[in-house]
């Protein structure tokens, strides 16, 4: 099922640039923080890259060497466009199916705004992947709107929450004790950290 998401009526240009504007929103704020944890010359792989745009302000501001990927092939030419003089060539990867973490290979592993968008089953598999894909000193970070105790954190969460389940009720919003949980099984803690619009990353680490 093809879901109707804010973003998913962007102009595409004649390049195969499309311009995301939740991306382009969010890019400053999650920047600010990745700036804490990614060192110059880090080995980061990006889970769902979409339209590219992360890659392109990402990469080069944290001078790291970047791997943007998608399930879709269908986003490699606008990933490409937006990214590829400062970042690898997009690579096919399911974040959700079992082996794509055997590693350690990895500084960071990122993905931004991907779990409410897959099944709940398919969120399990992706924490424990990206936990055996990271070098013993890497980091996950998972951004994202995320239920507390079950419950939504505002009335356009709960919205949007709503209208995601109406169009496949395998997805959503997962609870975030859930998802500390399964970092948990994984090997991982996690700092929080409160970003707009009531949404959080979380910077998990080895334990």
């Amino acid at each position: 099922m093809s879901l109707r998401l804010p973003d998913s009526g962007a102009e595409v240009a004649a390049d195969g640039r499309r311009m995301a504007p939740s991306a382009a929103r969010n890019a400053g704020p999650i920047l600010q923080v990745l700036r804490r944890v990614i060192r110059p010359g880090a080995k980061v792989l990006e889970l769902a890259s979409g339209s590219g745009q992360h890659a392109a302000q990402f990469a080069p501001a944290l001078q790291a060497d970047w791997q943007p990927s998608d399930v879709n092939a269908a986003n490699f030419a606008s990933i490409t466009a937006w990214s590829g003089d400062v970042a690898r060539a997009p690579i096919l990867l399911d974040a959700c199916a079992p082996g794509w973490g055997a590693g350690p290979e990895w500084d960071a592993v990122l993905a931004v705004n991907l779990l409410h968008l897959i099944p709940q089953a398919g969120a399990e598999v992706l924490l424990a992947e990206a936990a055996k894909a990271l070098r013993p000193q890497g980091r996950l970070v998972i951004y994202g709107p995320f239920l507390r105790e079950g419950k939504a954190t505002s009335v356009g969460d709960a919205a949007f929450d709503a209208d995601i389940r109406r169009q496949d009720p395998l997805l959503g919003y997962k609870d975030l004790g859930w998802v500390m949980g399964q970092m948990g099984k994984a090997g991982l803690g996690a700092e929080l950290v409160p970003m707009p619009a009531n949404n959080l990353m979380l910077l998990a680490f080895r334990l």
